[in-house]
């Protein structure tokens, strides 16, 4: 059975830096793309970041361009976001996700979902 565990999630100021991690458990992910969500406060859940089966693309959403970092250690069978600078309105709880196949298109991709790890940034 596949799992994934996020951990990392906490409280920050804003300005502060948080880097959260994906355990992954009963798959190797090293042939599949992964993905960074989040579900702001009554909000729809949004595509953070993604990351090919090697690491080789990665794509991510306008409001954390230059401030996040998707990077994967397909030998800790683990995939991180490293997030700086962070903004209160990036307060959000926080998803991993294991795709069908080596890259990512489209969150219905997804076939595993991790359940997610709260990060709140205060003003």
């Amino acid at each position: 059975q596949v799992q994934l565990v996020e951990s990392g999630g906490g409280l920050v100021q804003a300005g502060g830096s948080l880097r959260l991690s994906c355990a992954a458990s009963g798959r190797t992910i090293s042939d599949y793309a992964m993905g960074w969500f989040r579900q702001p406060p009554g909000k729809e859940r949004d595509l953070v970041a993604t990351i090919s089966w090697n690491g080789g693309n990665t794509n991510y959403a306008d409001s954390v361009k230059g401030r996040f970092t998707i990077s994967r250690d397909n030998a800790k069978n683990t995939v991180y976001l490293q997030m700086n600078s962070l903004k209160p309105e990036d307060t959000a709880v926080y998803y991993c996700a294991l795709a069908r196949s080596g890259y990512y298109s489209g969150s219905r991709f997804m076939e595993y979902w991790g359940k997610g790890t709260l990060v709140t940034v205060s003003s």
